[in-house]
């Protein structure tokens, strides 16, 4: 078992007896995809870091809360989406999303052209301002699967509603981006 990662619930169970180390591990597992999942809801990197900053303090108070049974993954990220979702509130402003997508090259992988790389970051702009003006319902499920790569099951739990309703939302929002990206592509 050395050097292989711990579970999330033994990882939990120590954190909750205050193994300030376990809880350190949790916030290292979950830290980029909590930024990420921030970031789509505030759009701005600062505001991101400090949402998941403070969402990662308030699911450590809740951990005495958290069901063993649940997954911990749509758990804390339903924490990060609400503190986010607070913070564009209280701000009293109206964040666009401006998703960064890094996408990493694997050794072997031939390096594109700068013309191509300028070609599909123009693409990939253009399709995230379309997201953008989507309403708030469609870019959530959107982004949760397709950016954050959450299962059905996952971005059920991480917005609050049942598993046939991301689908159906899914359904339509990816309907409506379609019609936006047809639109712009006759004008």
């Amino acid at each position: 078992m050395e050097g292989r990662p711990a579970d999330d619930s033994v990882l939990i169970a120590r954190a909750v007896r205050g193994d300030s180390a376990a809880y350190e591990e949790i916030v290292k597992r979950y830290q980029q995809v909590a930024f990420r999942t921030a970031y789509i809801i505030t759009g701005s990197a600062a505001d991101a870091e400090d949402a998941a900053q403070e969402g990662f303090v308030k699911a450590y108070r809740a951990l005495d809360r958290f069901r063993p049974d649940a997954d911990f993954r749509p758990w804390l990220l339903r924490i990060m989406a609400n503190e986010a979702r607070n913070r564009v509130r209280s701000s009293g402003r109206r964040h666009r999303l401006e998703l960064r997508l890094s996408e990493g090259f694997r050794p072997g992988d031939a390096v594109p052209s700068p013309e191509a790389v300028a070609v599909a970051t123009d693409e990939r702009r253009r399709l995230l301002a379309m997201v953008n003006e989507l309403g708030e319902d469609d870019r959530m499920v959107i982004a949760s699967r397709y950016f954050l790569e959450l299962s059905g099951e996952e971005t059920a739990a991480a917005l609050g509603i049942a598993e046939g309703t991301v689908k159906s939302r899914l359904s339509r929002a990816l309907a409506r981006l379609r019609a936006r990206v047809e639109e712009t592509a006759n004008a």
